[in-house]
Formats: structure tokens, C-alpha cells, sequence
């Protein structure tokens, strides 16, 4: 065996999985998983632990894997992590843990999100749940969305004794793990649905079709629920759009919409009471895994799709791994692009978007280098539907109908990042509704750190 190259993970063959909504990542079995973890060098100073953003052991429970040792190597990552299952699938590893890996200077760094799903996964076949708390404290805890904010903070005040019950808006748990993810990166069933019932195995109660801001107040959880303090992990899922021409028009999606309709509310599925397009020609305006997702979701519903990005390939935001499963499997890359108008028909319905091509001028505020347009490089793309996905910003329900809450410019709540605290006594915020639209992985961080700050506030720390 050659230490410096992973081993490889097996996939869906791409011209098979474009056609279905299954799985693309196989993992890997025992052998495939053991034979990997040896490649680890168990280095005294882990770099690896310093790029999760929730601390797990790495080098630990690697280690356990090595030796055959599943099960303590799933309790290992269960003291800091709720949704392992999750995380080794849709982590951006090569930016954080595997991005630090030593191993990874001379040769591959090791495929730490693939064991990581291989134990979790398990674990599951198994039966295995992650261990509770010792004793209860008699205090309970609101937490506002079940998504990966929500769960993680619930979860980790389940294990310090807290009494929580989580309020989720939709009428399934879960959250964008849901609603955003597709079904080919992350099974619903197979998957959320079994990290949310560990979740709820550690006393975690949920309650679906509760609109906070409409059902009730956080203010009315505190003072008629007797709730001793609330976590706000209620998401960013308000679309943003370009402002041109024509987005009105019939066949112009959010990918949050187009997203929802087919992950949540299974469109996808044959008979299904959902309604999307089945379109001949798609564009999804953006670059973003959000993005990569979309396109892919319509890919496997028929169409010819397009990915239009205003900026070069090296500064698409999307993950490397998104954007190579998007080529092979057949969806075309219109970069240094960007629409000017969306064209309908006499009954409102798209035709075609303006575009303009761009070249790469000085780096802007971000540090990449702004796009700047070529005169005279205008062209039509002839389509039926565009889905737009240019990020999102959170709901401002939540904060409008909160006494002394504050919130910045983006309607973003305002909270510590060491330990989620707002400027309301109690109440405790994380995940997208903090920092706008963000990863699966650093919205659990943020329910780490206010679980952390909450039960601080409560033992009076």
C-alpha cells in the first residue's frame, strides 16, 4: 500500500447516477476504512482538530478505526459532533480538518470526512445511539429550528442534563439537511432521519408546524412557557435575486424554492402532488454548492442545464468535489457570464436570458478580482426555466416580533461569537441567522458554542 495516496472511495458510475436520485458516494467498507486510517501518523500537535469546527477528536477515533474498534471510535465522535452521518458527506473536509492534515505536506491527507461517515454509518447498521446525560438539571431550554444549528445545540444541552424541546416551522425536522441538500448527497431517510432520532434518543423533544413569531413569541416561550432561556437557529432562508428584468416571469425559480419542492415535498418521485417544471433547457445563475445542487437536481429531471457564473472557474465558491461530480456528469459551465434580462413569452413564460460576457479585473472587497463586462459581447441563451441562487438572508419574522433583540443591516441577529448570546437576557442565536448563508459544519459550531454559553448562563457561570 502507497501511504501517500488515499484509498479511493467508490461512486455511481456518472452517467448512471445523472439519471437517478441515488446516492453518488458509495464509502467505504471496514477494509477500504482500516486500510486508510493506517495512513493517519498520529501527530502529537493535530492540526486536524483545530480545523473542525466542532473540535472533534480526529486523531482519537482514527485511531480506534485503525484497530477495528468501531464502536468506541463512534463514541468518540459523538461527544462532540450530532451529525456525523451528515457531516461526512457534506463537510467542506479539504478546507478544514483535511485542509491541516499533516500527512497531507508529503502525499494525499487522509480521507478524515469518509471515515467519519463510514463509523457513523456504522453505527446506524448497528443500532448504536450516542451516549446521554448522567443526571437532569430541571432546567429546560427552547431551541428554535431543527437544522444543523438547532440540532447540534439541542442535542449537546441533552447531554449536559438540559430539558429541550426543539420548535421547527416545516412539517418535517431536519432543516436545510431537508429542504436544501438533494437526495444523491444526502439520503433523507437512510441518513437525517436517523441522526434526528439521536438526536431525540437523547430526550430532545420536537415540535413541527410551530412558526415562531406567529404561534408564539419568544417572549411568550419565556414568560407563559417557562422556557429559562431560548437558542434562535432559524436559518437564512430568504432568497436573493439579481433585480433585472423579467425575473417575474413564469419558470424563474430561487433555488430554495426549486430545492424544497423536490427534497422536502419529493417532486422528484413519479405521482408526486408537487409541481415542477419538467424544463428542456435550465440555467442556474450562481457558483455556490447551493448552486451545484440545483443544477444537478434538474439535470436528473431531464434537462440540459447550465451553470452561469460571473467569475473564472478558480473563484467558484462551490466545493471541488461539487464541481467535478457537476462535469462528469454532464452539466455545462457558462463562466464569466452574467445575465442582464430575462425574456418571456406573450403568456409570461421564459424564453431566454440577455447575457454579457466578463473579464477578470482588479480584486474587489472580498479579494477576488471583480468581474468586469466586455462591450459589445452580448448574447441570448435560449432556455424555459432559470433558477436563480445567489444566496440567501434570514427571515426577519423572528426578530421583528422580539422585544430588545438586535439585529445588523442583513437583518441578521447580532450575537457573540464565543457563545451566541444576543442583547436579549436568555436568548442565545447561531447558524445562518447570525452570519447569513453558511456551511452545514460552521452553523453546528455555533450550536456548540451557545449550548456552551446557555448552560454558562444557567448554572449562573
Amino acid at each position: 500500500m502507497d501511504v501517500l495516496k488515499r484509498v479511493p472511495v467508490r461512486e455511481q458510475d456518472a452517467k448512471e447516477r445523472a439519471a437517478n436520485f441515488q446516492e453518488v458516494c458509495l464509502g467505504y467498507n471496514q477494509e477500504e476504512a482500516q486500510a486508510e486510517a493506517s495512513r493517519c501518523i498520529n501527530c502529537k500537535n493535530a492540526q486536524c482538530v483545530k480545523g473542525c469546527p466542532v473540535a472533534i477528536n480526529i486523531p482519537g477515533f482514527v485511531e480506534k478505526v485503525k484497530e477495528g474498534k468501531i464502536e468506541e471510535a463512534y463514541q468518540i465522535i459523538s461527544q462532540d459532533s450530532a451529525l456525523p452521518a451528515v457531516c461526512g458527506r457534506v463537510c467542506p473536509q479539504e478546507s478544514q480538518c483535511e485542509g491541516k492534515c499533516i500527512r497531507g505536506i508529503k502525499g494525499d491527507p487522509v480521507s478524515i470526512g469518509k471515515l467519519e461517515r463510514f463509523v457513523a454509518d456504522w453505527a446506524r447498521e448497528k443500532g448504536i445511539k450516542p451516549a446521554g446525560a448522567a443526571q437532569k438539571k430541571g432546567r429546560s431550554v427552547a431551541v428554535i429550528g431543527s437544522g444543523p444549528a438547532g440540532l447540534t445545540c439541542a442535542g449537546d444541552l441533552a447531554k449536559m442534563g438540559y430539558d429541550v424541546t426543539i420548535f421547527e416551522a416545516l412539517h418535517e425536522p431536519g432543516g436545510v439537511l431537508v429542504y436544501g441538500i438533494p437526495e444523491f448527497r444526502l439520503p433523507k431517510e437512510e441518513v437525517v432521519a436517523a441522526e434526528i432520532e439521536n438526536v431525540k434518543s437523547l430526550g430532545v423533544k420536537i415540535e413541527t408546524n410551530v412558526v415562531v413569531g406567529k404561534s408564539v413569541t419568544i417572549d411568550e416561550l419565556i414568560q407563559e412557557e417557562g422556557f429559562d432561556a431560548v437558542f434562535i437557529g432559524s436559518g437564512a432562508g430568504l432568497p436573493k435575486f439579481m433585480g433585472i428584468p423579467g425575473e417575474n416571469a413564469n419558470g424563474v425559480f430561487s433555488a430554495n424554492e426549486y430545492l424544497t419542492r423536490s427534497n422536502l415535498m419529493k417532486a422528484f418521485e413519479g405521482g408526486s402532488q408537487t409541481p415542477i417544471m419538467q424544463s428542456r433547457k435550465v440555467a442556474v445563475v450562481g457558483g455556490g454548492n447551493v448552486a451545484m445542487d440545483a443544477a444537478r437536481t434538474a439535470l436528473r429531471l431531464g434537462a440540459e442545464v447550465h451553470i452561469v457564473y460571473r467569475r473564472s472557474e478558480e473563484e467558484l465558491p462551490a466545493r471541488v468535489e461539487e464541481v467535478h461530480h457537476a462535469k462528469e456528469e454532464g452539466i455545462i459551465f457558462d463562466l464569466l457570464t452574467n445575465p442582464t434580462e430575462i425574456l418571456a413569452d406573450e403568456k409570461g413564460w421564459v424564453t431566454g436570458m440577455k447575457c454579457i460576457r466578463m473579464e477578470l479585473g482588479e480584486p474587489d472587497a472580498s479579494g477576488r478580482r471583480r468581474p468586469v463586462e466586455i462591450p459589445g459581447s452580448e448574447f441570448t441563451m435560449e432556455l424555459d426555466t432559470v433558477i436563480m441562487s445567489l444566496g440567501t438572508s434570514p427571515n426577519p419574522l423572528i426578530s421583528s416580533t422580539t422585544e430588545g433583540l438586535e439585529t445588523n443591516k442583513w437583518k441578521c441577529i447580532v450575537a457573540q461569537e464565543e457563545n451566541g448570546q444576543t442583547s436579549k437576557a436568555g436568548v442565545y442565536a447561531g447558524g445562518d441567522a447570525v452570519t447569513g448563508a453558511a456551511t452545514v459544519i460552521l452553523a453546528m459550531g455555533a450550536g456548540k458554542s451557545a449550548a456552551k454559553g446557555i448552560d454558562e448562563y444557567l448554572s449562573g457561570r
